[in-house]
């Protein structure tokens, strides 16, 4: 079959690899009809490369068609149509039967210290083969897969995979307040989707992003926006929006990847003269994020408001401001999307006619596999209006 392949820093590409085959009785294999780009999966095309083997076909976000099943599945069968969650939870353990998903402690890979296996994502989550890809095994196939009615489009239930249940786990653990503000930072698919999510409650969005065409999205829908290259005191805007008390509570929908933080971004750039065992050691034991987002969002919530991380970070000794954290009474809450525990949610709202989150539209590329190589450089840039990429096996 054809798999988009890690190769190296900045160098994936489509290359012919073996079908995946039933492993065990309680696997699944689903030919990929739509697959997306991920911002996450560009944190393993640059900075995160120390704990990629080339090879590794790459990809959290796919749906399809089930090809075949294990002699133990009961409620799947071939034919259904099926949403894969990029975690992989086996529905049945400790963690799971709380519904934290993303710490299944059957798939945990203690080695590292990390929790559920992910599709696609490197050593540090189980290096399981992704779904940007022709067929995907799938495990634990009568509880993982998410399975979803014939009729509409692929891309209304496409982002049940990832997008939707992050964004909506973000917009949950921000606990937003009856008429309260949201500060969303960022408006790629993460806080885009976000944004649109707490305004569909009934929220007062405020995004700020540093691309025109991001920007344009989401105000778009009802958001007010801060132009991150216009705005030279995002906190201060954002106090004076609020009635000099800051935000109730802040998304930071940006991660690692943040601008305006030079010093780390030496340090990440830095990192890949160094010898890969090397960098994997000094990525597991120091801080390489570029923290200005968390900052930004720390300084903009207010006193006693909550912040939720949706944005990846990988740093183990990131500085924090923690006489600001403690003396401004703040929440946090972060983490990996638990995909399954928001699912039914969500598809009972992706169900109804109107598809009131725009995710029909929400993709703005949608390419065959082949082109993935240049769509992983164009998002990367944030070229030619690229927000979210769905590629077509």
């Amino acid at each position: 079959m054809q798999a988009v392949t890690w190769q190296g820093r900045q160098d994936v590409r489509v290359e012919e690899v073996p079908d995946p085959v039933i492993q065990e009785p309680t696997d699944a294999i689903v030919r990929i009809t739509t697959t997306g780009l991920c911002g996450s999966d560009l944190h393993l095309y640059d900075p995160l490369t120390p704990f990629m083997t080339p090879g590794d076909v790459i990809g959290h976000e796919p749906m399809g068609i089930v090809e075949a099943v294990g002699a133990e599945v009961r409620d799947l069968a071939v034919g259904d149509r099926v949403v894969v969650p990029f975690n992989v939870s086996c529905g049945s353990c400790w963690m799971c039967d709380r519904h934290l998903y993303s710490q299944c402690e059957t798939t945990q890979n203690r080695e590292h210290g990390t929790g559920a296996s992910l599709f696609g994502y490197s050593k540090l989550y189980g290096q399981v083969p992704g779904g940007q890809a022709e067929l995907l095994r799938v495990p634990f196939a009568d509880f993982l897969p998410v399975p979803v009615p014939e009729g509409p489009p692929d891309e209304r239930f496409l982002y049940l995979s990832d997008v939707l249940p992050t964004a909506w786990q973000g917009v949950e653990y921000a606990a937003v307040p009856d008429s309260g503000t949201l500060l969303v930072l960022g408006a790629g698919p993460i806080g885009d989707m976000a944004a649109r999510i707490a305004m569909h409650r009934g929220h007062r969005v405020v995004v700020v992003d540093r691309v025109p065409e991001r920007l344009a999205r989401v105000a778009a829908r009802g958001a007010e926006t801060l132009d991150l290259g216009a705005v030279d005191d995002v906190p201060g805007a954002v106090r004076e929006l609020t009635g000099g008390r800051g935000a109730d509570s802040v998304i930071d929908a940006v991660g690692m990847e943040a601008h305006g933080s030079p010093l780390a971004e030496a340090a990440q750039k830095g990192l890949g003269l160094l010898p890969k065992r090397v960098q994997g050691a000094v990525m597991t034991r120091a801080g390489v994020d570029r923290l200005d987002a968390l900052l930004t969002g720390i300084e903009s919530v207010r006193r006693g408001g909550t912040i939720s991380i949706s944005g990846v970070y990988g740093g183990a000794a990131d500085p924090l401001p923690m006489m600001q954290l403690f003396d401004k009474q703040l929440q946090l809450r972060m983490g990996q999307a638990n995909v399954r525990a928001w699912s039914d949610d969500i598809l009972k709202l992706l169900g109804e006619d109107e598809d009131h989150l725009g995710v029909e539209t929400f993709h703005t590329h949608a390419l065959p596999l082949s082109e993935a190589p240049a769509a992983y450089a164009s998002f990367r840039a944030k070229e030619d209006g690229m927000v979210k990429v769905v590629f077509k096996p």
